[in-house]
């Protein structure tokens, strides 16, 4: 299924890497930055990851939290968050489950036949569950428009 502009965002439950489970319909009376990225300890994603994080502050003003989400185990997920400061919530969608339902597959990375993985995306979910911004990576080695994921939390 194909999530859009316009669309009711999908809700899910992922665990986090403290093993809580995060439902995203728990989140509305916030915006969400909802981020999907390959996998941690790579270049790019690190890169994207800890641009995140530097803004995740003037997100948080503007009433938004990121929620990212990659295909790697919660242990892995901490020990790059801990590696690179990362404050925000790191979900594993491990049974790739929340992926598909996004529509944001990116399959045999880097050559590697059935692995699969997330696309590197964002989408941004206002207050009330619906999606008001999507931007998806035509491959996974590019980054998104930071100032267009702040100048949409700034029109909420």
């Amino acid at each position: 299924m194909t999530v859009n502009v316009g669309d009711s965002a999908p809700n899910f439950t992922l665990y986090d890497t403290d093993k809580n489970q995060v439902t995203l319909d728990d989140q509305k009376g916030q915006n969400v930055v909802l981020s999907f990225f390959p996998g941690a300890f790579t270049g790019v994603c690190t890169t994207m990851a800890c641009t995140l994080n530097d803004n995740s502050q003037e997100y948080n003003n503007l009433n938004a939290k990121v929620l990212a989400i990659s295909v790697d185990p919660i242990f892995a997920q901490q020990e790059w968050k801990n590696q690179n400061n990362i404050t925000y919530t790191m979900l594993s969608d491990f049974n790739r489950e929340v992926v598909g339902l996004y529509d944001v597959v990116w399959e045999n990375l880097a050559g590697l036949e059935g692995y699969n993985t997330a696309n590197r995306a964002v989408y941004i979910i206002n207050s009330v569950g619906t999606v008001v911004y999507k931007w998806v990576a035509p491959n996974p080695g590019v980054e998104p428009d930071y100032n267009e994921i702040k100048t949409t939390l700034e029109s909420l």
